[in-house]
This record gives structure tokens, C-alpha cells and sequence, in this order.
């Protein structure tokens, strides 16, 4: 792997499959990847401490920019020193637009 913020390589390819290893500051991930979804920062019914278990071991979780946006809000995730702190994970995040949410929510 090289030095830049985020690297993606296929390991191995069949028809339009593929699996590959993706490499940010916060981890390595194989995909293809179970990635628990943590809409306002938390997964719910499920701590941290049991993601980070080996017999689960997720290495990145799905947040949602319009939910957090909403709640705490972005004056709250600053003041605490970014998402990873607020929510208290080492690993890696990866957030979504929202805009299925603002297109949804404006009908």
C-alpha cells in the first residue's frame, strides 16, 4: 500500500465480482465488508466494544450526514473534536449524502 489518505486495490476478479482491499488512515478493509449502519453516529443495540470482537470485527460503519446534521449538529461534532471522537470509534466511518433523505422528507 502507498502513503496517500485512501487507496483501493482489486486482490481478485471474476465476471463483473470483484474483491479488493481498501486501505484509509483509520484501517484496512477487505471487501467485500459487513458495514453495520450507525445512521446518527451509534449502531443501534449493539456497542462498540462487541463491533470491535474478533467474531465480528467490523472495520468501518455507515453514518448519515443529514441525520447528524439534524442531531447533534455540526456545532456539537466540532466542538467535540470530529465524528470519531464524538462517537468515540477508532475505526473507519464512512457517512452518505442525506440527500435521499432531504429529497424524501420535502414531499
Amino acid at each position: 500500500m502507498n502513503n496517500q489518505p485512501i487507496d483501493f486495490q482489486i486482490i481478485a476478479q471474476e465476471g463483473e465480482a470483484r474483491a479488493g482491499i481498501l486501505q484509509t488512515r483509520r484501517g484496512v478493509i477487505e471487501t467485500p465488508v459487513f458495514m453495520p449502519v450507525g445512521t446518527a453516529g451509534s449502531v443501534k443495540g449493539v456497542r462498540f466494544e462487541e463491533l470491535e470482537q474478533p467474531d465480528l470485527d467490523a472495520r468501518i460503519i455507515l453514518g448519515n450526514t443529514y441525520h447528524l446534521w439534524l442531531r447533534p449538529g455540526i456545532e456539537t461534532i466540532r466542538a467535540c473534536g470530529g465524528l470519531h471522537r464524538f462517537i468515540s470509534w477508532d475505526r473507519a466511518l464512512l457517512t452518505d449524502s442525506g440527500g435521499f433523505q432531504v429529497w424524501s422528507w420535502a414531499r
